[in-house]
């Protein structure tokens, strides 16, 4: 019995096509994966320092704005107490000269 040569062709032809699936696109995509990961875990490090970048920054934000409203406080009072120093003065000048 003889084997027909559509049939090893066949054969030889699918296992060509096994081998360079399996050397030829395989194994260069898991590479490829595994360098991807490796570039998404970076990219991960990296979001993070910038998230926590970003949470020392809103905070010193925050410190500064309390102490903007601090000052501006302070100042408002400062300038009613000159006001009011300034009108005892003028009240004062006012009954020296009488």
């Amino acid at each position: 019995m003889r084997t027909p040569w559509t049939l090893v062709a066949a054969s030889v032809l699918l296992l060509g096509l096994v081998l360079y699936l399996l050397f030829a696109a395989y194994i260069p995509a898991t590479r490829r994966i595994a360098r991807l990961e490796t570039e998404l875990r970076e990219v991960y490090a990296r979001e993070a320092q910038f998230q926590s970048r970003l949470t020392q920054q809103e905070q010193q934000h925050a410190v500064r704005e309390q102490q903007l409203a601090a000052f501006s406080a302070e100042r408002d009072a400062l300038s009613r107490r000159l006001e009011e120093l300034e009108k005892e003065l003028s009240a004062v000048k006012g009954r020296r000269k009488r």
